[in-house]
């Protein structure tokens, strides 16, 4: 999306503004240091929150009418700052309180005629809660407690404020090729999964646990449609990886599961499901990508019958009862026995990955459920869903608007997501729901 709306966070030196950014990035991409001025010019950086993005202008802190020569190229950078932002969001120190600087600040600030948000930062008890009292003498509105730091506090709040009026951005082109990561606890079978899809030793294949150190890609065609498989490192116990080598091979499996668009979890038929799998599983679905459950070495197991397939599923659902929407595959990398369904499976869930639901069609199907199944009353208040909408793609993504945040409990989300799954599949993806509180509105 082009000129993206500009958010600029200022502030006097060391109240945690880089602190805030990274928090906004998810990454340490600016310069965190208790010493003040730190931060010297302005930093750019493009943020995405709830499908919305926005540019942030990390500034380095404001000392109104200081002559030394780096704070009053600081102060010169901030102004250049608000002159280019479309909001300013003014970070104070609530742990040290008021500072009459604040008061400069806010002058200045004034004068730039944008809107301003007032954050209280280090509010991270509830104790320092009443310290966000003193800065209403700022007059520069209802302040927001936040911790850059922990995470906790309005932050959400706050930035549900400032990008109120940003456009919704578009959703992103579809990868040319579909990346499907073949993952799994060492010696499963993953890469001989690998070559045997890919009908060449690509990958060295050994019974030695852990022959593979790196994520490999691959490409290769089905049907005229390519694809990416990337064989990757057995993830092991955390208690079991060595420090060094092995270790930043488990790293790079787990960055595999992240980049990926369909994660193929490859468990030994011949073991059973593990703790491990369930780890792995869980790793996966955290991480909002399209799985299938492939069980290898199928042509292992002895005295097969019509029905064994059946208890083997069972058996999965009563151990991973939270991956029943996961599509499983019974295979042999050995005999390449029905190894081909990788390929038809990844389709069909990245299909349903990418599958986007109106919004009139949505509420409806929404709106059917609370009428069937009701909120349980809370001290004789009822949860009141507004209205909900599909924000993202891989994984399907939905916002609930409701009156209280209070009132939505995890057990009727999972049958907001049953419904959900009733009504549109999402075969072999997570579902994410999440809620946002709006005043009640006729």
């Amino acid at each position: 999306m082009e000129n993206k709306p500009v958010v600029a966070i200022v502030g006097r030196p060391n109240v945690g503004k880089s602190t805030f950014v990274n928090r906004l990035l998810g990454a340490r991409h600016s310069i965190v240091d208790d010493q003040a001025g730190v931060t010297r010019d302005r930093i750019y950086f493009d943020v995405e929150w709830m499908n919305k993005e926005f540019t942030v202008i990390d500034t380095g802190g404001i000392i109104p009418g200081d002559e030394d020569e780096i704070m009053l190229n600081i102060f010169t950078q901030a102004k250049i700052a608000c002159d280019e932002a479309d909001k300013i969001i003014f970070l104070v120190d609530g742990k040290d309180g008021i500072n009459p600087v604040d008061f400069d600040i806010a002058n200045i600030l004034r004068r730039s005629k944008k809107d301003i948000f007032l954050a209280v930062n280090k509010i991270d008890s509830p104790e320092k809660f009443l310290n966000i009292n003193d800065f209403y003498a700022l007059a520069l509105g209802e302040p927001y407690a936040v911790s850059a730091l922990h995470g906790s506090g309005g932050v959400g709040d706050l930035l549900e404020a400032v990008t109120k009026d940003f456009e919704y951005i578009e959703e992103e082109k579809k990868s040319e090729n579909i990346r499907i990561a073949i993952v799994g606890k060492p010696n499963v079978g993953k890469s001989s999964i690998v070559n045997a899809l890919l009908n060449k030793e690509r990958v060295i294949v050994s019974d030695i646990s852990g022959t593979t150190r790196d994520a490999i890609d691959s490409k290769v065609k089905y049907e005229g449609e390519e694809f990416i498989l990337v064989d990757t490192a057995g993830i092991r116990k955390k208690s079991k990886v060595d420090w060094g080598i092995e270790k930043f091979a488990v790293d790079r499996s787990i960055r595999a599961i992240r980049n990926c668009d369909t994660a193929v979890l490859v468990i030994d038929a011949t073991e059973g499901i593990t703790d491990q799998d369930k780890k792995i599983a869980s790793t996966i679905i955290d991480a909002g990508k399209s799985m299938i459950l492939a069980i290898n070495k199928w042509d292992l197991i002895e005295d097969k019958q019509a029905s064994t397939i059946n208890k083997f599923e069972k058996k999965i659902e009563n151990e991973m009862p939270f991956l029943s929407f996961v599509p499983k595959v019974f295979i042999s990398a050995k005999t390449k026995q029905r190894l081909v369904n990788i390929y038809k499976l990844t389709k069909e869930v990245y299909s349903e990955a990418t599958k986007r639901i109106s919004t009139s069609l949505l509420n409806k199907v929404i709106m059917e459920a609370v009428s069937i199944t009701p909120p349980v009353s809370i001290k004789g208040k009822r949860l009141k869903i507004f209205y909900a909408a599909q924000v993202k793609t891989q994984p399907p993504t939905f916002v609930l608007f409701i009156n209280n945040e209070d009132f939505l409990k995890d057990n009727y989300i999972k049958y907001l997501e049953n419904k959900l799954r009733e009504a549109f599949g999402f075969k072999g993806n997570p579902i994410k729901i999440s809620a946002k509180e709006k005043g009640e509105k006729k």
